[in-house]
Order: structure tokens, then C-alpha cells, then sequence
């Protein structure tokens, strides 16, 4: 006789897990005494301290880029890299749907058009296949997401921009310290936006910042978030369009103090990451998305895997999510529509931009659709910064969902 399926905590049993998983952010002595030592300088602007010129300096060089230029946040850095690409009203920038408003939010403000091209089902990434057919004379550039940390097929990606005379701009908010062919997210375009805000791999609360290798395009880059003026221009000289998109000293500090953590930290999601995608697979109805050899390293942002509810019995995503958070485990189905499905793109309220007012109500991408709508989950980068035992807890919290599924 077999035995019972043991009682979910969903319906009263007991956890599998009762401790929380790793705390974040992850501070201590360092973080307080660089903040402490930029709030006694009374330099608390970019203009006058030497934090950010520091931390500029040495993000560029972990990346790979000779230049970085920081700024107030994530959002405003891939608005910045557009623009200083030439990106304007008429324009086509291709983005993927699967990502944070912001990669088309950037576009729309810079009155140009996000062209949505669906995603890869295996990687969640801008499908490379679907590309060239989005190209049209209009288009200027292609905007990639390394989405959860994997980083996008750029071979592919580069090579169809060179083909067709195209930037290519990474959105590397979620790749603080990502690997292609080994080589880092941030040099693998023309340029790079990356996020600091609270969440990510690398905070600092809120900033940004921009790594390239094109002198031009950094020094661009430098007067648009420094009022608009050039290098060697009069403080009163304003020679392009530009604004105050500078990031203070005490975010800075944070940042250097958190930087020293970065490359342990990256590592230790990295090899989590792998072990959890070994045991996730070995659960009928779980997939972790592929992880080609080319992505010789994964930080792991986020951890996305794919549920099939004919692995559980037919129940919903929506009750297998209760059923594991019930667990102790914080898992999450991750953007709940594709970016044009959200409020403000379908009622085309796009504020003082696009007087011909984008109409997306019609736009599809199925793979999208589907990821949102039945089968993304996801975990957070914190879940992955312990010990090798959490994974076993998340592995043994979704075979306990299942026999109890199953009855």
C-alpha cells in the first residue's frame, strides 16, 4: 500500500521550509565607512567628489569597455544610449516583449518606435530568427534584453546588425557580471545600460550606468547627462540638448563598496543556479530555460523555468505558486503581459510623445503571450547567494507539490 502524499502547508500541514532564504542587500563595515566617508566630504554631487569617477573607472574595466558613465538610474541610461545614437522621431527600434517597460519606454521617449519581436520558448531571449523580418528602412537600432542574467545570442544578434548597418544596444540590467563566450554583458554591443536599483545583482537603491568603447559615443553620452554641456565647454555652455542625469557621491560609494562583493557573489549564483537547473529537471512538468556553452556564465537575476501542468495534474500555474510559497519558497510568476498589452500602450496614452499615437491593440507574440499568460516562474537572485542546501529545499518543495497534486 502506498503511502499518503504528505499534507501541503497550502492546506494546513507544515512547511517544508521555515527559515528565510539569504538576506539582500548584503552590506556591513565597508558600505558604511566609504557612505560615511562621502557624506563627510560635503562633496555630494558628481561634479565636485571622486566616488563615481572611481566607480566609473572600475565597472568599465570589470565589463571590458574603456568608458562608463554613470547616471540616476537604469531607465534613464538606455533613454541616454538611444539618444546618443541618433535615435529620433521616426525611428524603429526592435525590443523584445518580455522585459521591464523601461527598454520601451526609452524608445517611446525618444519619439521613436519599439518594434516588439517575440522571444526564443528556450531562453526567454530576443529570438535572432524573428529579427530580419522586423527590419524596415526605418529601423536604427536593436535593443536585446539578457533577460534574468542569461545574455542574448549577440553573435547572431551583431551579425544582423552589421549586415543591415544597425546599432545594437544591450540592456544589461539584469547581467552584472554575465558571460558570453567569455566575454562580459556590457562590452558585447555597441553600448550597454545597466541598472543599480534595490533589486538587482549590483544596488545602490537606484542608478545606472552606460559602458562602451566607442570615444565618441561615451563623450556624447557624458554632455547629455551633464546638461548638454561638451567636455570643454563653459559652465554656462549648453551645445546639445541634455539634462541633469547625474548620480550622487553617496550612491556611488555604495556602489564601490558593493562592487567588492560582486564577482564571489556572481560566482556563487552562478554555480547555484546550474545545481538547481540539474535537480528542476529531473521533475516531470518543471524545464529550466537552456543554457547554451556560449553562456559561460550566468548571474542569475532572476531564475526562470517553465511549468507544464500536465506534470501536476492539471493544476494551474496560479495554484502551484500558492502551493510553494505556502512552502517557504518565494517563487513568482513574472511579468503577468507582454509589454504592449500593458494599460498605458493600449490606450496609447503616450503623454507628450507620438502625436500619430502607436497602435499596439493588435500587436501578438505567442511565445510571449504564453510565457506570461501559463508558463514562466521565477526565483530571485538573493534565493541564490546561499548555501547549496536552499536549492535542494526548492527542488524537494516542488516534488512535494507534485505527489501531493498527483494524490
Amino acid at each position: 500500500m502506498s503511502a499518503s502524499p504528505p499534507r501541503l502547508a497550502l492546506e494546513g500541514g507544515k512547511p517544508l521550509r521555515a527559515r528565510p532564504f539569504h538576506r539582500w542587500p548584503v552590506f556591513g563595515a565597508r558600505e558604511r565607512r566609504l557612505v560615511l566617508r562621502a557624506l563627510e566630504s560635503g562633496r555630494w554631487g558628481k561634479l565636485h567628489g571622486s566616488f563615481n569617477r572611481e566607480f566609473e573607472e572600475k565597472f568599465a574595466t570589470y565589463t571590458g569597455c574603456r568608458h562608463g558613465i554613470t547616471v540616476v538610474n537604469g531607465s534613464v541610461s538606455l533613454k541616454l544610449a538611444l539618444w546618443a545614437l541618433g535615435v529620433r522621431e521616426g525611428d524603429e527600434v526592435i525590443v523584445p516583449p518580455y522585459t521591464f517597460i523601461a527598454t520601451a519606454t526609452a524608445v517611446i521617449e525618444c519619439n521613436a518606435t519599439p518594434v516588439f519581436v517575440d522571444i526564443h520558448p528556450d531562453t526567454y531571449n530576443l529570438d535572432p530568427e524573428r529579427i530580419e523580418s522586423a527590419i524596415t528602412p526605418r529601423t536604427k537600432a536593436i535593443l536585446p534584453v539578457h533577460m534574468g542574467g542569461l545574455c542574448a545570442d549577440m553573435d547572431r544578434i551583431n551579425a544582423i546588425a552589421r549586415k543591415r548597418g544597425l546599432a545594437v544596444i544591450e540592456d544589461a540590467a539584469h547581467a552584472h557580471g554575465s558571460e558570453w563566450k567569455g566575454r562580459r554583458a556590457g562590452c558585447l554591443g555597441k553600448i550597454a545600460s545597466f541598472s543599480f536599483q534595490s533589486s538587482k545583482n549590483l544596488c545602490a537603491g537606484e542608478g545606472g550606468i552606460l559602458t562602451t568603447n566607442d570615444t565618441r559615443l561615451a563623450e556624447r553620452c557624458r554632455a547629455l547627462h551633464h546638461c548638454g554641456r561638451l567636455p570643454n565647454g563653459g559652465w554656462y555652455g549648453h551645445d546639445i540638448l541634455g539634462g541633469n542625469f547625474r548620480l550622487g557621491e553617496l550612491q556611488a560609494a555604495l556602489l564601490l563598496a558593493q562592487f567588492t562583493r560582486l564577482e564571489a557573489q556572481t560566482r556563487t549564483r552562478d554555480r547555484n543556479g546550474r545545481d538547481l537547473s540539474r535537480e528542476l529537471a529531473k521533475i516531470e512538468g518543471l524545464e529550466p530555460l537552456a543554457r547554451g556553452p556560449e553562456a559561460t556564465r550566468h548571474s542569475y537575476h532572476v531564475f526562470i523555468f517553465r511549468y507544464r501542468r500536465s506534470g501536476f495534474a492539471g493544476w494551474p500555474r496560479e495554484k502551484f505558486v500558492k502551493a510553494m510559497r505556502a512552502e517557504g519558497i518565494p517563487i513568482s510568476a513574472g511579468y503577468p503581459v507582454p509589454i504592449y498589452r500593458q494599460p498605458y500602450f493600449q490606450k496609447r496614452d503616450f503623454g507628450p510623445f507620438h502625436r500619430a499615437r502607436l497602435d499596439y491593440r493588435k500587436a501578438s507574440c505567442p511565445v510571449c503571450e504564453n510565457a506570461c499568460r501559463e508558463e514562466a516562474l521565477w526565483l530571485p537572485q538573493s534565493v541564490f547567494l546561499g548555501p547549496r542546501t536552499d536549492m535542494d529545499d526548492i527542488a524537494a518543495a516542488a516534488r512535494k507539490v507534485q505527489r501531493a497534486a498527483r494524490g
